[in-house]
């Protein structure tokens, strides 16, 4: 079980790890594609890579049980990423980031609520705090002034809830022993399903021309292979074996991630308030996930 246990906390940090540098891709295709081609194209072909990898048919034991994969559709793939989008539209990208990293928290609040079995405990409480702080510093460190913009800000907010909902239905979803590749590509059936009507409004076109330049087919498989049909597998498995709320402490790892993407990628200096945030937020993540108190015991074994 502790093995387990291990792979699950590897797998969530390697599904942040991509998931943290996938605005570089996204940013490169938005030359070229509008945000909900790119939503679209991606989960497309996430989609069709788990129709390929395990052509298993789901077997699905409880109509109920359809509702639940719908609403992790419906959450983790068409609205989290459309809000989040939008809300780009009308408020700064630092303001989108530290908003969005307060998903642990409201799935902690859900996970309670509803399903009581995953305790809060204070240093997750204590965690946070730190966290975000220094998230603050990471996403307002190269800007000179911070501006709020009620509705991109609320938008933000809203992505984030409806991301701790899909946490919520997932975790759910985990305990009825359905296999992880199928429970996946069930919820990007769904969340194709759910976001055609957006496809309409904003104005799609299929373009298929655009793939033969390298750079946009590079990048959509690298989101589509990548950062969906691996990444949402991985999140998912983590989620089955660690629970809701501790993996998604690693989403404090986001911006720290792409911090580090940045210097690499794009060759951006990292400042010292960036710096400290990245100490801070490390160190919060550490404070959430038990290990100080872990520490504690062993120290007072000995």
């Amino acid at each position: 079980m502790e093995n387990k246990h291990t792979v699950g906390h590897i797998v969530a940090i390697l599904t942040i790890a991509i998931w943290g540098t996938t605005f570089i891709s996204t940013k490169l295709l938005l030359n070229d594609f509008t945000p909900i081609e790119i939503l679209f194209f991606r989960f497309i072909m996430g989609l069709i890579a788990l129709i390929i990898v395990y052509p298993h048919r789901l077997k699905v034991k409880d109509k109920k049980h359809e509702l639940l994969f719908a609403g992790a559709g419906l959450c983790g793939v068409t609205l989290y990423y459309l809000l989040e989008n939008i809300a780009l539209t009308y408020t700064m990208a630092s303001n989108v980031g530290v908003i969005c990293s307060l998903a642990p928290f409201f799935t902690a609040i859900l996970i309670y609520l509803f399903l009581k079995d995953e305790p809060l405990r204070g240093n997750f409480f204590i965690g946070f705090v730190v966290a975000m702080v220094g998230i603050s510093l990471i996403s307002f460190s190269g800007t000179s002034n911070f501006q709020l913009n009620p509705l991109g800000d609320l938008l933000a907010v809203g992505a984030t809830i409806v991301w701790a909902f899909y946490s919520l239905f997932t975790r759910k979803i985990s305990s009825y022993g359905y296999n992880t590749i199928q429970i996946t590509r069930r919820m990007f059936f769904y969340g194709i399903i759910f976001m055609l009507p957006a496809l309409f409004l904003y104005n799609f076109r299929l373009g298929i021309e655009r793939f033969a330049n390298p750079v946009n087919l590079f990048n959509i498989i690298f989101l589509g292979l990548g950062a969906s049909a691996l990444c949402f597998v991985t999140w998912n498995f983590a989620l089955k074996v660690l629970g809701a709320v501790r993996t998604s402490i690693y989403i404090y790892m986001i911006p720290v991630i792409t911090v580090v993407t940045s210097m690499i990628v794009l060759h951006e200096k990292i400042t010292g308030m960036a710096a400290l945030g990245t100490i801070l937020t490390l160190a919060g993540l550490f404070v959430s996930e038990g290990k100080i108190y872990f520490l504690k015991k062993k120290a007072a074994q000995v």
